[in-house]
């Protein structure tokens, strides 16, 4: 249990590292051809909070259960993340249709995949 924590918390904060990375340091324009979404639906403000939140998450997932302090903090990293994409696909939905709406299906399921693996850390 501790190996599959270990897969899906590395993949999950691979992910949102890179995103939120990018919804951190690119522009408006830069971000647009991967994010319709960004600065039209939701405020650039509101994005880069979104990166922000990402990028935090991700350290969430792997930093306390690696130091092993704080462990339950990856709980609410995960269990945040699930929310994230739980919002995420509302948006999704109503920019691109169904389109984009089934990689917030596969981070959800992930996340909360995650939330549950924490119990075995």
């Amino acid at each position: 249990m501790v190996i599959a924590y270990w897969v899906v918390a590395i993949v999950l904060a691979l992910f949102y590292l890179y995103g939120g990375g990018l919804k951190i340091v690119r522009s408006q324009e830069q971000l647009r051809p991967m994010m319709k979404w960004a600065g039209t639906l939701v405020p650039m403000p509101v994005v880069r909070a979104i990166g922000a939140v990402e990028v935090l998450g991700a350290i969430g997932l792997v930093l306390p259960p690696l130091t092993g302090v704080a462990v339950a903090l990856a709980l609410w990293a995960a269990v945040g993340l699930a929310v994230l994409q739980a919002l995420a696909g509302v948006v999704h939905v109503r920019s691109d249709g169904f389109r984009d709406a089934l990689m917030n299906i596969v981070l959800l399921v992930m996340a909360g995949a995650a939330a549950w693996l924490t119990t075995a850390l």
